[in-house]
């Protein structure tokens, strides 16, 4: 079997590596969240990162974390315990969406709520939510029923809306050297002079905030990033700092499981280790559990997670 070979050029400082004219990788280094899991050679990078002689590599995944991270944040109680419930939340979403029983959802109808849950946490108007549709479910939606959507998500889910509205507040809070608390929980507090704090005592920033015109002549939030100006508005400082939860999170689990098996990988919201292969399901039960583990100041958010373990990341 013939297989195709392409120059690869290396186009300057930032390390943007393009290939017939297309930009492939913009990083000198492997970047293993992107590993192909579909197509012809499906798994066959992650195939190839094995497991030492005598062990197993097992991969361990937070199931939806930021949109439970969210939910709790926001205090969408009703959402928090159907993730506490194990209920599927993308059909009811969709039987919100299409006022029909969550029995009686189908598969494309489900895919849409999916996508709802995933992707209309943070502010998104209907634009945005008609194309990740067409992208993420397939879903042709002419404007109107993208608009209808959204505000199904946004009645259903009043409480992520009035979160963004905390967030513009915060932001407005930073700005004027003033505190605030900005989740229902409590962990997320403008401190004057540092930012949003993080339970990590880390904050988030966004230095040199100001309030500027846009080209339609409407004020909006900006700060400076590499030099360059960057739009910030309540959803996306949501987005934020609840991926960041998410991650303060993972981490004290990752934390937990490297007591007894060392940790080699995290991707995204997974956490990948090794342990001897003669006690691979001891291990993996152990695992679940840590993953399963709330922190001290995490108390009442619902999390769920899934594993597997194989000779090779692949396997998993």
């Amino acid at each position: 079997m013939l297989v195709p070979v392409y120059d690869i050029l290396n186009c300057g400082p930032r390390h943007r590596f393009v290939a017939n004219g297309k930009l492939v990788h913009n990083s000198d280094q492997v970047n293993l969240q992107n590993l192909p899991s579909r197509g012809p050679y499906a798994k066959a990078l992650k195939r190839a990162i094995k497991a030492p002689p005598g062990h197993v590599v097992i991969d361990c995944d937070s199931a939806q974390i930021e949109a439970r991270c969210l939910a709790w944040l926001a205090g969408q109680h009703d959402l928090v315990q159907a993730f506490r419930d194990k209920q599927d939340v993308y059909k009811i979403m969709a039987s919100h969406i299409y006022g029909i029983a969550p029995d009686q959802i189908d598969k494309t109808q489900r895919q849409v709520g999916k996508v709802v849950v995933l992707g209309a946490g943070y502010g998104v108007g209907h634009g945005k939510l008609k194309a990740f549709l067409k992208s993420m479910a397939n879903v042709n939606v002419p404007e109107s029923e993208a608009k209808r959507i959204i505000n199904a998500y946004r009645n259903t889910y009043s409480c992520i809306p009035y979160l963004w509205d905390k967030a513009n507040q915060a932001i407005q809070a930073l700005h004027n050297g003033q505190s605030m608390v900005v989740d229902v929980p409590g962990l997320v507090r403008v401190e004057p002079g540092k930012g949003l704090t993080l339970p990590s005592g880390l904050h988030i920033q966004y230095p040199g905030l100001r309030r500027e015109y846009n080209d339609d002549k409407k004020p909006e939030w900006r700060y400076t990033t590499k030099g360059l100006p960057t739009r910030v508005y309540g959803g996306l400082c949501v987005e934020n700092f609840t991926q960041a939860i998410a991650r303060c999170v993972v981490a004290e689990q990752l934390l937990r499981i490297r007591k007894r098996y060392p940790v080699v990988l995290t991707v995204h919201d997974s956490v990948i280790c090794i342990a001897p292969k003669d006690e691979a399901e001891t291990a993996m039960a152990y695992v679940v559990e840590c993953m399963s583990w709330n922190p001290k100041w995490a108390v009442g958010l619902p999390l769920a997670c899934e594993a597997g373990y194989g000779d090779s990341y692949g396997d998993c």
